[in-house]
C-alpha cells in the first residue's frame, strides 16, 4: 500500500485544503475545537495547511511519515486512499482501521467514473493501471456507499460526490442532518427595548433559531430574565408587543418546515427513536408537532408526497421562486429553501444520494418524473449569460446518478433572463432584470429557440448590432 498512496498524494499535488477537508471544514464537522488524522496523507499538505489554520492535526503515510499513530482524533480524514489499493481485502482493513481511529467522525473519499476519462491505462483486477503506472479503481457514488456500509456494517451520510460522513454518535449526525435543510433566515432589524434589551437579546437569538421559547433545562440560561419580567412568556410577548407579530410568525413557521423536511428524510434512511435525538431537537418536535409519534406521521405525508405526480406537479407549478418551462422548474441554489416542503424533500432525497454539489448554482426539478439535476454555471453573477459548465443528475425512481461535463464544448447552453431563477432579495436582481429589459428593446428575444446556446446567441446579438459590456447592452461600435 506504501507505494500506490505515496504516488497518488504526490500526484494529486493541490495548493488548497483537498475536496473532503475542505468540505468537512464548511460542514462545521472540522474546527478549531477539534483534532484531525490525516490517514494516508502523502507529504501532509492538508496536515499543514490545516495547522496553519490554528487545528490540530497529525498525519499517517507509510512512506513520508510512517511513525506509528499514537491514538485516535476526533475527525479522521481517509481522503482518496481506497481507490489506490488493489487488493480488495486490503482496501477494507485499510477503512475498519481508519474507523477504529475516528472518536466522533470519519470522512472517507474515493474518485467517482466521471474521472476515468481523463485517466489513459489498462484493465487490472476491478481497477486500471494508469500511464503512470498507479492503480486507480473508480467508484459510482452508489457502490463506494455500499463498500463503506457493508465494510463497516454501519449506514453513511453523503457530504458530496465521493466523499461520505460516517458518524460514531447517532446524535450528532442527527445534529449534522437537521442543520443541512434549516434555511437561513433574513437579517432582523435593530430591536430597542429600553432598558430590558441586554436580557431580551438572547430570548430574541434564541427563537430565531429554534422557532420556539426555551423549555427545561433550556430556561436556566434565562433565569435574570425571568426574574424581571416573570417568565419567558412575559418577556416574549414584550417583544411581540414593540416589533409586532408577522415577522415571529414567519420564522415560527420557517422552523416548522425545516423540521418537517428534517423528519421526511430521515424515513429516507433510518429514522431514530426519539431517545436518540438531541434534547433541543425533542423539544422542537413537541412544540411544533406535540409528539413525536404525530410529528413523524405529518412527515411521512409530505415524503410520500414526492410519489404523487399531480402533488409535485401543483408545487412546481406554483412555485414562489424558479424559472418554470414546458419540463422543468430551475431555481438557483440559494433559493431552494422558498420552496414548499414537499420540493425541499425532494431536493434532500437527490442531496441524500449524492451529498452537497459545491459547484451548483441551479437545481432542475423535472415536471414529468423524480430527476433532479444540479447545474454548475461558475460565472452565474459575472457573466450576463453564463454557460453550463457541468452537471450531476439523481433518478428519485433508481437512485441512479449520472454527471455530464460541458466545459469543454464549443457551443455549451447559456442562461437568459436571470432575474427568474433568484428570490427578490437577490442582491444582483435589479441589475439582472435591468439588462433583460433592454435586450428585450432590442428585439433579442424574437427567436428564443436560436439563442439557447453561445454560438447562436453571439449571431443574435450580431443581427441587432449590439453588444455586451457587463450587465449592459451597448450598440456593436461603442
Amino acid at each position: 500500500m506504501a507505494g500506490v498512496i505515496q504516488r497518488h498524494k504526490t500526484a494529486l499535488g493541490r495548493s488548497l485544503l483537498s475536496r473532503p477537508v475542505a468540505r468537512a471544514i464548511e460542514d462545521g464537522l472540522i474546527t478549531n475545537e477539534t483534532t484531525v488524522l490525516d490517514y494516508g496523507c502523502g507529504r501532509g499538505g492538508d496536515v499543514e495547511r490545516l495547522t496553519r489554520q490554528g487545528i490540530k492535526c497529525v498525519g499517517y503515510d507509510p512512506v513520508y511519515r510512517p511513525e506509528p499513530v499514537t491514538g485516535p482524533a476526533d475527525v479522521t480524514n481517509l481522503g482518496y486512499v481506497i481507490n489506490v489499493i488493489e487488493d480488495a481485502r486490503e482496501r477494507a482493513e485499510v477503512l475498519r482501521r481508519a474507523w477504529t481511529l475516528s472518536e466522533q467522525l470519519l470522512v472517507v473519499s474515493a474518485r467517482l467514473e466521471n474521472e476515468a476519462k481523463d485517466v489513459q491505462g489498462v484493465q487490472h483486477g476491478d481497477g486500471v493501471i494508469t500511464s503512470t503506472g498507479t492503480f486507480q479503481k473508480f467508484f459510482t457514488q452508489a457502490t463506494l456507499r455500499t463498500f463503506i456500509e457493508s465494510t463497516l456494517e454501519r449506514g453513511v451520510t453523503a457530504a458530496a460526490p465521493g466523499i461520505f460522513y460516517i458518524f460514531r454518535s447517532e446524535l450528532e449526525e442527527q445534529r449534522f442532518l437537521l442543520r443541512r435543510v434549516r434555511r437561513t433566515l433574513p437579517p432582523r432589524s435593530t430591536v430597542l427595548l429600553a432598558e430590558n434589551e441586554a436580557l431580551m437579546t438572547p430570548l430574541i437569538a434564541f427563537f430565531e433559531e429554534r422557532g420556539r421559547l426555551p423549555r427545561g433545562a433550556e430556561l436556566t440560561e434565562f433565569a435574570p430574565l425571568e426574574a424581571e419580567l416573570g417568565s419567558v412568556r412575559n418577556a416574549f410577548s414584550v417583544i411581540r408587543r414593540v416589533t409586532g407579530d408577522e415577522r415571529w410568525d414567519r420564522v415560527r413557521m420557517a422552523r416548522s418546515d425545516d423540521l418537517l423536511v428534517y423528519m421526511a428524510l430521515s424515513r429516507f434512511g433510518r429514522r431514530p427513536r426519539i431517545g436518540a435525538l438531541p434534547n433541543d431537537l425533542q423539544h422542537d418536535i413537541k412544540d411544533f408537532f406535540g409528539s413525536y409519534k404525530a410529528g413523524c406521521a405529518q412527515a411521512d405525508r409530505v415524503l410520500f408526497g414526492i410519489a404523487d405526480h399531480d402533488r409535485v406537479k401543483e408545487a412546481l407549478q406554483s412555485a414562489p421562486v424558479g424559472k418554470l418551462t414546458r419540463d422543468a422548474l430551475y431555481v438557483h441554489v440559494s433559493a431552494v429553501e422558498r420552496l414548499v416542503p414537499v420540493l425541499r424533500v425532494l431536493d434532500g432525497c437527490a442531496r441524500a444520494v449524492l451529498g452537497t454539489i459545491d459547484e451548483a448554482t441551479l437545481i432542475k426539478f423535472r415536471r414529468d418524473r423524480p430527476v433532479l439535476s444540479y447545474l454548475a454555471y461558475p460565472a452565474f453573477d459575472s457573466d450576463p449569460h453564463p454557460a453550463l459548465a457541468s452537471a450531476y443528475s439523481v433518478d428519485l425512481q433508481s437512485l441512479h446518478s449520472d454527471y455530464r461535463d460541458y466545459g469543454s464544448l464549443a457551443n455549451p447552453p447559456i442562461l437568459h433572463r436571470k432575474e427568474l431563477f433568484v428570490a427578490d432579495d437577490y442582491p444582483a436582481r435589479e441589475r439582472f432584470m435591468r439588462l433583460t429589459r433592454a435586450e428585450v428593446r432590442a428585439g433579442l428575444y424574437s427567436e428564443p429557440e436560436r439563442i439557447g446556446t453561445r454560438l447562436g446567441w453571439q449571431e443574435a446579438l450580431a443581427r441587432q448590432g449590439v453588444r455586451l459590456q457587463g450587465h449592459r447592452l451597448v450598440r456593436a461600435g461603442e
